[in-house]
């Protein structure tokens, strides 16, 4: 009789155990993964948001934009020239984000509203017209969301910089004071877009 007793506590235990296990292993299972960044999908996404907006609006031109995805790295392009009208990637080139955006983590990056905070701001932003600055010629930008709102009286401009390389590279580049800053010889590039319009080119920061 107290081996039979014995027999059925050990067979209770055994299947406790046994339960918890595959709890366990039902748990880790069903862990959910982040999906992988695209970052060609967010750019389509992007497009068709601007698209959308210089439409509403016959002061913004509907044919080219400017487009910065954050999530990519600063040593790889990820400034994008696009063609709104047919649809095609124009050019792209390396553009540096503000110094007050670096978490200490690769690849993850913080951004801010705040006067001081020498973060990049994302949002959509009209180009304005240009003016000799410390980097010679450059152009304002006016925030047009609520997490872009103060970029002109922060002095967030579109500028160059000599110290930004032309090729991709494995390092990241230099950081800005929160201003989208590129080579001097892509900035040739934006120059001869922004001057040639008749219309505000819309700007896009997105992560």
């Amino acid at each position: 009789m107290k081996k039979t007793i014995f027999a059925f506590i050990l067979i209770g235990v055994f299947s406790a155990s046994f339960s918890c296990v595959h709890k366990k292993n039902d748990l880790q299972t069903t862990k959910v993964t982040e999906p992988v960044y695209s970052s060609e999908e967010k750019l389509e996404s992007q497009i068709s948001e601007v698209k959308r907006f210089v439409n509403r609006d016959s002061k913004y031109n509907t044919e080219i934009g400017f487009f910065i995805d954050m999530r990519i790295t600063s040593g790889k392009k990820r400034f994008f020239i696009y063609d709104l009208k047919n649809n095609k990637l124009l050019d792209k080139g390396l553009v540096g984000h503000g110094s007050g955006s670096e978490t200490g983590i690769s690849g993850k990056l913080k951004f801010s509203n705040t006067n001081n905070s020498l973060c990049t701001s994302l949002g959509k932003y009209s180009i304005g017209n240009s003016y000799n600055g410390t980097f010679g010629k450059a152009y304002k930008l006016y925030g047009l969301d609520k997490t872009n709102s103060n970029a002109f009286d922060r002095n967030v401009v579109l500028h160059k910089y000599s110290r930004v390389p032309f090729e991709e590279q494995e390092n990241d580049i230099c950081n800005s004071y929160g201003c989208p800053m590129v080579n001097e010889r892509f900035f040739g590039a934006i120059e001869k877009i922004i001057d040639n319009s008749k219309k505000k080119i819309i700007l896009t920061i997105y992560y």
